[in-house]
């Protein structure tokens, strides 16, 4: 592409002397140097594509974002590096209209799953082709997604928190004359009322069984807030353990509690991290009906105190690995499928993070990563080179 300067030094190279050529060729290597660099630095993808479509100049933003060399891909097709793209539209554009701009987005798939916006403009003649423009606007798409996905759902969590909320009253006038009909029962003959009230007692376990998914539900949708206060993590697992032991008797459940000899304190609500490893620890339960062993881990990293909970279970399939966290997703029967969707919430809340790993027949292992009150410092090596000595300082 030549500049109004190239043109007018070409027009005069026979009367221009020697010295002042060379003035103005460096001033044009200057020029060419600055526009250089500027293309360069710039995130934007740049292409030049001739009026045949082949490729003639590419940035380097535009060689990471599609991945090739400019050196290997100059004077070749352009359409064999972005594909799905109008070419032909781009480049027999009308003289006239030279200065449109044509804007388009695509997908891209490789290198990276990416979403490209694109704006072309044709080059006026002599030279024809286009200036196309490269802008990645994957982020953009994930967070318009993540916006819309989130207004989606505070929309159905207000909707199934005031139908919750519904059903709670008919559960407790339900619940009430379920009482006023026991008492009733009492005063017919032992032999007639027998049969009665085995149906009364269905009828209220599953009174009560609805009652208990309503406030699961509720507790999901509405978390209380934080209550945070200084806490050891292994004291909350040993006092969770504590109520559930008898359980875990009666099922033939071994547990193993493995951890340094010091941890650090963490800011908590150990009421609801006390929720967390009761969920944690009855799906492990249920994950083995004929018994085994939970093994529970702790650990702190730099920026993490790590609890594992690993059972011997039965494990997860792949069919139902992507929808762990989703609500009424669960395998167990009279599960809710909100325990996990809990766990996830409370431990999100506490700013941490939690990971899931399982194969079918072979267990399953939940942890969780909960921030530490002050993350630890880690020495850096010295100058010399030489690596540093183990262990951190706090």
């Amino acid at each position: 592409m030549k500049s109004a300067f190239l043109d007018k030094l070409i027009e005069r190279m026979d009367r221009i002397d020697p010295r002042s050529l060379q003035t103005h060729f460096l001033h044009l290597a200057r020029e060419k140097g600055l526009l250089e660099t500027i293309f360069q630095s710039i995130q934007e993808g740049v292409l030049v594509v001739d009026a045949d479509g082949c490729l003639m100049y590419a940035n380097r933003s535009a060689e990471n974002l599609f991945n090739f060399s400019l050196d290997i891909a100059r004077g070749r097709p352009v359409a064999g590096y972005l594909r799905g793209i109008d070419w032909d539209r781009i480049l027999k554009f009308d003289e006239a209209e030279w200065s449109r701009l044509l804007t388009q987005e695509i997908e891209v798939n490789y290198p990276e799953h990416r979403f490209v916006s694109l704006y072309a403009v044709p080059l006026p003649s002599p030279e024809k082709g286009a200036v196309v423009i490269l802008r990645d606007v994957t982020k953009d798409r994930i967070q318009e997604a993540t916006l819309v996905e989130t207004e989606r759902l505070n929309a159905v969590k207000l909707l199934a928190a005031s139908v919750a909320h519904e059903i709670g009253n008919p559960l407790n006038a339900l619940n009430i004359h379920l009482q006023l009909l026991d008492r009733e029962l009492k005063k017919l003959d032992a032999g007639a009322a027998e049969s009665l009230r085995e149906l009364l007692s269905v009828a209220r376990n599953e009174v009560n069984r609805l009652d208990l998914i309503i406030s699961q539900f509720l507790r999901a949708l509405r978390p209380s807030k934080l209550q945070l206060a200084l806490a050891r993590v292994d004291s909350i697992i040993e006092e969770t353990l504590t109520l559930m032991k008898q359980e875990l008797m009666n099922r033939s459940i071994r547990v193993d509690v493995a951890k340094p000899d010091r941890l650090p304190k963490i800011r908590v609500d150990r009421n609801q991290l006390k929720q967390v490893f009761f969920n944690l620890i009855k799906n492990a339960m249920q994950a083995m009906p004929d018994g085994g062993l939970i093994a529970i881990g702790l650990n702190a990293t730099d920026r993490f105190l790590v609890v594992s909970v690993r059972d011997t279970g039965v494990g997860i399939g792949p069919e139902g690995f992507g929808r762990l966290f989703e609500p009424y997703q669960t395998t167990k029967p009279g599960g809710s499928g909100l325990g996990l969707m809990i766990v996830q919430r409370i431990v999100q809340d506490h700013g941490g993070q939690i990971e899931v790993s399982s194969r079918r027949g072979s267990g399953t292992v939940v942890t969780v990563y909960l921030p530490l009150a002050e993350p630890r410092l880690r020495l850096l090596p010295k100058a010399s080179g030489k690596p540093p000595a183990e262990g951190t300082a706090s």
